[in-house]
């Protein structure tokens, strides 16, 4: 009998993707946990696995799809009477302490019950094949029932056989508070543009489409207030220039990104209310005790954002290995579904486009951002003496800090950016405060 592969909840808010590829044809023979397709989501594109052994009876989706939670993508049919499977029955609710319904299908030695794909990503699928462990059975700790690579790890480590909890069973709390009621307002149809001239029609799609919505609810849910300063970088461009070539050899780039992430890790680690995100349906602020710091990178595709994690415990030679290796793995869309969640606080430098002053927008729902622009020199009055002053060239930076002025206010914005100026002006004060 067919058996209907829907899309799996793939965790962190995803509700749709795009069809990128199809690893496999009508009438191929598939295993559990073989590839058969690349879906392209707002996080990163993914290989979804085959969630039965068998034989691809009909594939109902081509490159190109938009694709929803739920919807059906093929049929399988079983591949041998050992491997037959009885179409599984809707599953009905039960009240507690009544008897289990008897089964329509006796238990049969060749008949086993069909066990649905387990929600997890690919890189977490090459670790459960590569530590020998069934995703069956490890205990999901992820949003919608999600089997991350922590959770196989303990696994692996434990051995403990614990019944998966199914995805449907998993409460899961909604990620953005239910909309209070409030005056409708219709955005106004567009005119017909092509009355004035030519026009062409590019679909919002994948990256671009989720930036679209996320930029939207970030706008919309966050009252945004930005502090600006300078940044005098002078001694640290001089401390980087002096040791790029060691790290480079090593494989990595010192970036002034990399310093700006430990930077940010202090100031995170001494304010921890940046670190956080607000609950308004139950009216708490949640602080994080762990930093995990996205970086914002340029793509082809669009703005994508990956998550460095445990910023606080890497060195800086660590630092710009990893971010250079998560930077060019992402560029080229081979960063994984986890690599782009769980981020605490966000870094954007546009700097290396040449920019300088902007606003950013917090990435929702963290509560602050930091943007760093280029780098200039610049002449800079300071003091000589006891009432003498100097004009010297300074390579300065321009930076500004975003805050979500529910949880912080414009003084707390203050002395949190204060740390991480005083940190990037001078090596020393870095490496002394490091955390």
């Amino acid at each position: 009998m067919a058996r209907s592969f829907r899309l799996p909840d793939l965790g962190e808010g995803i509700h749709e993707g795009e069809v990128l590829a199809l690893l496999v044809s009508v009438g191929d023979e598939v295993k559990e946990g073989d590839p058969i397709m690349e879906v392209e989501t707002d996080k990163a594109a993914v290989e979804i696995p085959s969630p039965y052994t068998g034989t691809v009876k009909e594939i109902l989706v081509k490159p190109g799809d938009t694709i929803q939670v739920g919807d059906v993508l093929m049929t399988f049919t079983g591949d041998g009477d050992a491997e037959a499977v009885v179409e599984p029955v809707p599953e009905k609710k039960q009240v507690a302490g009544a008897p289990e319904p008897e089964s329509a299908v006796p238990p049969s030695p060749t008949v086993s019950k069909a066990r649905g794909p387990v929600p997890a990503s690919p890189a977490t699928r090459r670790l459960a094949r590569e530590l020998g462990v069934d995703l069956h059975l490890v205990t999901p700790s992820g949003p919608g029932g999600l089997v991350t690579a922590e959770d196989v790890r303990a696994y692996a480590e434990t051995g403990e056989k614990k019944e998966a909890i199914p995805a449907e069973d998993v409460p899961v709390k909604p990620l953005i508070a239910p909309e209070a009621p409030s005056i409708e307002i219709r955005v106004p149809s567009l005119p017909d543009f092509s009355k004035w001239g030519p026009v062409e029609k590019v679909p919002l799609r994948s990256v671009r489409k989720a930036t679209a919505k996320q930029m939207s609810i970030s706008w919309s849910q966050i009252p945004h207030v930005h502090n600006q300063d300078w940044v005098d970088m002078t001694k640290l461009e001089a401390f980087r220039i002096k040791h790029k070539a060691e790290i480079e050899a090593k494989g990595g780039k010192l970036t002034l990104t990399v310093f700006a992430l430990k930077a940010a890790a202090t100031a995170l680690k001494t304010y921890p209310h940046f670190n956080a995100s607000i609950d308004t349906a139950s009216g708490d602020i949640i602080i994080k005790h762990y930093f995990h710091l996205g970086v914002a990178v340029n793509t082809d595709n669009g703005l994508i954002v990956p998550v460095i994690r445990d910023v606080d415990r890497k060195s800086i030679t660590e630092l710009a290995i990893e971010l250079t290796d998560l930077v060019n793995r992402t560029r080229e869309r081979k960063a994984t579904l986890e690599e782009m969640q769980g981020g605490t606080f966000t870094i954007t430098n546009v700097g290396p486009m040449g920019g300088g002053f902007f606003a950013p927008i917090i990435n929702y729902p963290e509560v602050s951002i930091l943007g760093m622009g280029a780098a200039s020199l610049q002449p800079v009055v300071r003091e000589v003496g006891d009432s003498g002053h100097e004009i010297v060239p300074r390579l300065m930076m321009p930076i500004v800090l975003c805050i979500d002025h529910r949880v912080l206010d414009g003084s707390d914005a203050i002395r949190f950016l204060k740390v991480i100026i005083d940190a990037l002006e001078d090596p020393d004060e870095l490496l002394m405060t490091m955390v």
